[in-house]
């Protein structure tokens, strides 16, 4: 007897559509100021948000198909650019880096200027991890927090900030729920598999995302729009994903071939001791 999947009372997040109805409307800013407060320092509390013109983050329609951003101003002027990154892509540390360069070009003035530059913060929400991280405790991390640091260690500039937030990497229980931000990431993570609502969420402000993410109080045509994203997320994520991972087993069969020990070849391509051995 084949047992039916139970229909998702809420949305999924990692979805463009998704994303947006939680953190990207004029509604959500309450919920956007209180994730970006529990993911920065305290110095940087943020007290109201502007939506800007996100447009300009993007050069054409096929560059945005992998990102959803949204670009933002608080009441002190530091911009914030908040983007989901739902599969791999080549060279996306250097597209957020590339973008983080419009709200620092924008705040140029005519005439004479001191180059006194406002922070520009960018948060990238990864429904992925990076393959690059050699040492064990950074790859198994969650938040990664970049500024620009010379030789020494030494923060040379610190109105830039990148914050990574590795989704998969997040592991802990609703018992082992500390802080305000593992709140946020526990309910990004898991919202699409609520059939109720846990009791750690019981403020104000998760009532609200809630309340925005419910399916039911969708009406029929936004509905159909998110069904729709939904599976334009999922058949995307299922084909970047595949040719990530086919890559990987090229890889690993060329080095298999070349006589590498697995060992080796393990901590090239991240793939299993078993399915190398197969090769």
């Amino acid at each position: 007897m084949q047992i039916e999947k139970m229909k998702a009372k809420y949305l999924n997040p990692f979805t463009d559509y998704g994303f947006k109805k939680i953190f990207g409307e004029e509604a959500s800013k309450p919920l956007l100021i209180d994730f970006l407060n529990a993911l920065l320092p305290n110095e940087s509390n943020i007290v109201d948000l502007a939506f800007k013109n996100n447009e300009q983050l993007g050069e054409s329609e096929i560059d945005r198909k992998a990102i959803y951003d949204i670009y933002c101003e608080n009441e002190k002027g530091e911009k914030f650019i908040v983007e989901l990154q739902k599969a791999k892509q080549n060279y996306f540390k250097e597209r957020t880096i590339y973008y983080s360069t419009f709200p620092i070009r924008e705040q140029a003035e005519k005439g004479d200027w001191n180059y006194n530059l406002k922070a520009v913060y960018c948060v990238g929400i990864l429904d992925f991890t990076f393959d690059d991280y050699e040492n064990e405790p950074e790859k198994n991390e969650v938040v990664h927090t970049i500024k620009l640091k010379n030789q020494n260690g030494k923060t040379f500039y610190d109105k830039l900030t990148f914050i990574y937030l590795e989704m998969p990497n997040f592991k802990q229980t609703e018992n082992e729920l500390n802080t305000r931000l593992d709140k946020w990431l526990y309910f990004i993570k898991f919202l699409e598999n609520f059939q109720t609502i846990p009791s750690i969420f019981s403020d104000e402000i998760f009532n609200k995302a809630f309340e925005k993410a419910e399916l039911a109080k969708f009406g029929q045509e936004e509905l159909y729009n998110y069904e729709m994203n939904l599976k334009i997320y999922r058949d995307y994520k299922n084909t970047v994903d595949t040719a990530f991972d086919d890559g990987k087993l090229e890889v690993a069969k060329n080095l298999k071939a070349e006589g590498m020990n697995i060992d080796f070849i393990m901590k090239v391509t991240g793939l299993p001791k078993e399915v190398i051995e197969k090769l």
